[in-house]
């Protein structure tokens, strides 16, 4: 085979070589068509599977050829097993079509147009046929206008059949985003990149890996126009181009970064080359800038060449690295960062060294990788965000208006979309158990009324509701009757406990969900797969011995399907653990991905084993127990995991986040509560550090970071301390100021943000006037010279009309100017209450947060001297 695919591969250099005036080339510069050459016969060479590669064989121009090569020398392994060839030469045909087609294709340059035009992929999302279902409909939709004014067009669009709404970390489709209706910023912009590539636009995706102000993170869209790239939110319409909610914070960055499809030679500064993509940091479009050196030594001072640095941002209560780099021969490398810290770190040998980077104060900094496991001290960084800087175009108040007007008819196209989808997912009133579940599917309504009905049909409506239980709700928007089908045949039933969630369960981690479960019990024959059932460690050492691992090849482990892995028996270390899970679920072996350490496990009938495909050990060897100490203060009585502390592993070289995610909200970085770890926690022995952090509200940080290890059998007591500012305010909770409330001067239906703006608000969440509302209205009626005088936006917010009217009766006198009045059925109070941990009935509620979604206060029912106490914080923002 591998001199079939070396004379496979010469061909291909006949046709990258050869030139005539009647063949235009995909790359004109031959040196740059040489080089994909080289990589492309190295993937074959490497893959050694010529069936993957027939596409090749089909009639193809030397353009479309040489376009293909391009692609599949650099795609990831999973986007060439799991999509066909014929399914990437038609994107590859589409994006030429376009090209010609739209009036500003021929001004695309080669560069923008190959690297971010061509490429199907966004990010990690599942594919689709988008571009071949849309094409025409944007097209239309953009027919006439400027290159400038089709991005704002193609943006509208977006927002016609998208809005946002928080999800979990799989990134659904284009085409599953739009038939949901919503979706997380990572997923609209992944729309709205392959909405505009589809018209041959350049577009990437560009992420803030982590918020240095505040925590979490968010992605957006730059498109190419008239040779300069340009930024958008996806989803999120505005007048002009440069213009998005974010244009403050995202002067704050620390770092922006996209990352471009194969081998990039643009005007950016690059991160990382690897062989699927090139990273590059694109931060001074949004901020100003400054470049520190890292020079790593060992303990005597020796230059370390050829080491890895991970730079960090403190978000979510752990140092996350948002970028690496490696040392040349003198032991330097460099980052280009917004102005604040990062925390640098390197290790080597069992060794490792970290120290803080102040960007724009000093530019080299010494790291020294000279400590180990023997480091078991406490330290403290007082950590600085770049400050705001925003640079903001001009907009005409005819722009705003015109904008506003599309806006709302837009949201109300959208809106009548979701009601029809809430129309089709009624379901008799008696069954609540699927009523519950048809709530969530969307538009996928169909596939599940479908799912159900033919489970009814064969005797199974039980067990299809366990499955249904049991796969994440983004699943019930867009997983497949195919899939639901493939899982509720093929799994025989059990009488166990373990079987609805580590058997029947089609969802492992965050992968897309497949129908796996027939061919792979089908793969072996009767006698192995009995084997493999009653003694499952030889299904992982068939595994380990037969599944090579190229890590190299799907660098950002974008999920293989397991019946792939098979055929393939090549794949990369996330598909092979999964893969592993889903061979053992299709045998009835309980198997899973552990939630909190990403280890894989099987149930060998009496007790977990872990597995790392060298030795396999049961879970409960080697374990000790942490016991976390907290002295709670009236700010924050039972700190949360993520919010306010996290707890890594070393493994020998760097340091990994154990994931304790809230049960109510896995995925959603949403994390226990202090008081479940109180009672001592199970930890594998081993190495670890605890970081705790207080953040204020101008987003820095202190924070507090303790090493410690974990010894068999015994019970480690950690400290756990929120340090407390000397002065200013801090970040006490959180609050989505993109909850809704029906405003009643207007009746629309409007946003916390659309009020508030980019700026603190006051909230209040009120009953009719009960004591504890009229003391609250009393003392704040006593300061309305300062609520006046300081001008935060403030919103009173009722359960129902009926409520605020028994308020207005009440004639309240003296209260601040311009208070907003809404009202929102629950959720409002419902958020607070749970991320607050506040008594579920009390009211008034009453908090400080701004559009970061950052509560600095809250105080709840009973309370005197409101008044004051809000203007005292509200001094110190």
């Amino acid at each position: 085979m591998r001199n079939n695919l070396l004379l496979f591969s010469g061909l291909a250099l006949l046709f990258i070589t050869s030139c005539t005036k009647s063949q235009p080339h995909f790359i004109a510069n031959p040196e740059e068509r040489a080089q994909i050459v080289t990589d492309f016969e190295q993937k074959l060479q490497t893959i050694e599977r010529q069936e993957l590669f027939n596409i090749f064989d089909s009639a193809l121009s030397q353009k479309e050829r040489e376009a293909m090569q391009f692609l599949y020398a650099y795609m990831p392994l999973s986007d060439i097993v799991n999509y066909s060839g014929e399914y990437h030469l038609t994107n590859v045909r589409q994006a030429f079509k376009a090209k010609h087609e739209m009036s500003w294709g021929a001004n695309i340059p080669e560069r923008e147009f190959n690297h971010f035009v061509v490429p199907a992929r966004v990010n990690n999302e599942n594919l689709d046929d988008f571009r071949n279902a849309y094409y025409e409909e944007l097209k239309q939709r953009v027919e006439g206008l400027s290159l400038a004014d089709a991005v704002l067009e193609v943006n509208h669009w977006c927002h016609e059949h998208v809005n946002y709404k928080g999800s979990d970390s799989r990134t659904s489709s284009p085409m599953a985003t739009i038939k949901t209706s919503w979706g997380r910023c990572g997923e609209e912009s992944t729309l709205l990149v392959a909405a505009l590539r589809t018209v041959c636009i350049p577009a990437r995706q560009v992420y803030t890996p982590r918020w240095a102000h505040c925590d979490d993170n968010h992605a957006w869209v730059e498109a190419y126009v008239d040779g300069t790239w340009h930024f958008l939110g996806a989803c999120e319409p505005e007048p002009v181009l440069d213009l998005g909610w974010f244009n403050a914070p995202a002067s704050r960055c620390l770092l922006v970064h996209t990352r471009v499809f194969g081998r990039y030679f643009g005007p950016e500064e690059v991160i990382e080359r690897t062989a699927n993509h090139t990273e590059i940091n694109v931060v001074s479009n949004y901020g100003e800038t400054a470049k520190a050196y890292v020079k790593v030594t060992d303990a005597n001072g020796q230059a370390k060449n050829g080491i890895r640095v991970d730079f960090k941002i403190y978000n979510y209560s752990e140092f996350c690295t948002v970028a690496s780099k490696t040392t040349d021969e003198n032991g330097v490398t460099w980052l280009t960062a917004g102005l604040g810290d990062m925390m640098a770190y390197a290790a080597d040998n069992g060794k490792f060294g970290f120290d803080m980077i102040r960007f724009g104060q000093s530019d080299t900094i010494h790291l020294v990788i000279d400590k180990d496991k023997q480091f078991a001290q406490t330290l403290t960084f007082d950590i600085v965000p770049p400050i705001e800087k925003a640079r903001m175009p001009e907009v005409s108040e005819q722009q705003r208006a015109e904008n506003d007007r599309r806006f709302a008819v837009e949201d109300s196209i959208r809106n009548a979309y979701i009601a029809e989808c809430q129309r089709h997912q009624q379901v008799e009133p008696s069954d609540e158990a699927l009523k519950g579940i048809m709530e969530k599917t969307y538009g996928n309504f169909q596939t599940i009324k479908d799912f159900v009905k033919q489970a009814q049909d064969k005797g199974q409506y039980e067990k299809a509701l366990a499955l249904l239980f049991n796969v994440s709700d983004k699943d019930l928007r867009d997983i497949s009757l195919e899939v639901l089908n493939d899982h509720l045949d093929n799994t025989p039933n059990q009488d166990n406990t373990l079987f609805d969630r580590y058997i029947l369960n089609p969802r492992i981690s965050n992968e897309m969900l497949s129908p796996y479960k027939k061919p792979l019990s089908m793969a072996f024959d009767t006698e192995q797969a009995q084997s493999f059932k009653a003694q499952p460690q030889q299904l992982v050492n068939w595994v380990k011995d037969n599944i090579i691992v190229r890590n190299d090849l799907n660098v950002r482990n974008i999920y293989m399907l397991p019946i792939k892995v098979l055929e393939t028996k090549i794949a990369d270390n996330h598909s092979r653990d999964l893969f592993f899970v889903a061979m053992a679920r299709s045998w009835g072996i309980p198997a899973q991905k552990d939630p909190v350490t990403g280890t894989i496990l099987y149930h060998d009938g009496q007790q977990w084993m872990k597995v790392d495909f060298g030795e396999t050990q049961q879970v409960s060897r080697n374990m000790g127990t942490l016991l976390l100490n907290y002295q709670p203060n009236a700010s924050i009585p039972d700190p949360r995991y993520y919010t306010h502390f996290s707890i890594k592993k070393y493994d020998g070289s760097r340091f990994n986040l154990l994931a304790y995610d809230d049960a109510k909200d896995p995925g959603m970085d949403v994390g226990m509560s202090y008081s479940e770890f109180a009672g001592g926690i199970p930890l594998e022995t081993g190495y670890y550090v605890l970081a705790s952090g207080t953040r204020l509200a101008d987003g820095s940080v202190l924070n507090r970071t303790t090493f410690f290890n974990i010894e068999a059998g015994q019970t480690t007591k950690v400290e756990l301390v929120l340090r407390e500012p000397e002065t200013g305010v801090k970040i006490i909770g959180n609050f989505n100021a993109e909850n809704r409330f029906t405003n009643l001067k207007n009746n629309e239906n409007q946003s916390v943000l659309q009020i508030a703006g980019r700026n603190f608000y006051i909230l209040g969440l009120l009953d009719q006037g009960s004591e504890p509302t009229t003391h609250a209205m009393q003392d704040i009626a006593a300061v309305k010279q300062d609520f006046d005088k300081y001008g935060l936006h403030t919103i009173f917010i009722f359960n129902d009309k009926d409520a605020y009217d028994k308020f207005l009766l009440k004639k309240f006198e003296n209260l601040p100017e311009g208070i907003t009045y809404g009202i929102n059925e629950g959720q409002m109070l419902d958020e607070i209450k749970s991320n607050m941990h506040l008594d579920k009935s009390t009211l008034p509620v009453f908090i400080i947060a701004n559009s970061n979604n950052e509560v600095v206060f809250v105080q709840q029912g009973y309370t005197i001297g409101l008044g004051e106490q809000i203007i005292n914080v509200v001094k110190k923002l």
